[in-house]
């Protein structure tokens, strides 16, 4: 079983960008990150720890201007706080093994998917190709990929 850890090594290899929003819970702006656009077949995974976070069969385009996703690939690697800063409640979403920001969940998402919409920062993550899912450890997730 794979162990997903926070490392001084891995928090060594961010940019600025992507130590700003999961070392200190910053936002990309609107429209910028690397993911939005993306339609490739594959996962997204932690940037830090590397743990498996969201499916790109969940992704979707909400518009909003940060990649949305219907439903985690594994709830157990996504913890959900109460945040209420900036004069509001909403739900922060953060992985479970490396402590990161990932971004907001909210409650205004595709009803016929569960109703959710994981809006999270590109800065968080690191997409992996459907074709090395395998050879990254992630072939158990396959199945929740789109074929190609």
């Amino acid at each position: 079983m794979t162990t997903y850890e926070k490392s001084k090594d891995a928090i060594g290899n961010l940019s600025p960008e992507q130590y700003r929003v999961t070392q200190e819970n910053g936002t990309e702006r609107p429209g910028t990150g690397e993911y939005l656009g993306n339609k490739q077949p594959g996962i997204y995974v932690d940037i830090v720890s590397g743990e498996p976070l969201f499916a790109s069969s969940d992704k979707y385009d909400s518009g909003c201007g940060w990649p949305s996703f219907t439903k985690p690939i594994e709830t157990a690697h996504i913890n959900e706080l109460r945040d209420d800063t900036l004069g509001m409640v909403r739900t922060e979403v953060r992985s479970a093994h490396g402590d990161s920001h990932l971004g907001h969940v909210f409650p205004d998402g595709p009803q016929d998917r569960g109703g959710l919409r994981y809006c999270i920062n590109s800065a968080s993550l690191r997409f992996v190709h459907r074709d090395e899912m395998e050879t990254e450890g992630y072939g158990a997730y396959l199945d929740q990929v789109e074929d190609i």
